[in-house]
């Protein structure tokens, strides 16, 4: 595997992983939630635990193309943080603001039409 399609498949795994949480109702990919969905607190500690795993991920990506894993300063681990709350960001908008208009106008869109 090149470093170049090793970075790519990390930032497709990033952008789904820090997404994931805001679009599904299922907790942790596995349990099903009552029908009200999931709490804003579940879905964020979703989102940390989702952080963890790309960060696993992308040291063991490093491991299999450099044979050793460099040493990281606290900084590099802050822009990891900001740079995946970026990445879920497009999630976050459609959950909390996207879908209640989208709803919202397909009611009146039906109202429209009868």
């Amino acid at each position: 595997m090149s470093i170049s399609s090793a970075v790519l498949l990390l930032l497709v795994v990033a952008v789904l992983a820090a997404n994931y949480p805001w679009f599904s109702q299922k907790v942790f990919f596995v349990f099903s939630e009552s029908r009200s969905g999931k709490p804003a607190w579940m879905r964020c500690l979703e989102w940390l635990l989702n952080f963890g795993l790309v960060l696993l991920f992308g040291l063991g990506l490093e491991r299999k193309i450099n044979g050793v894993i460099h040493a990281q300063q606290w900084e590099f681990f802050v822009v990891a943080f900001l740079f995946f709350m970026v990445l879920a960001m497009p999630g976050f908008i459609y959950h909390y603001d996207l879908s209640r208009y989208l709803r919202r106008y397909n009611k009146q869109r039906a109202a429209q039409q009868k």
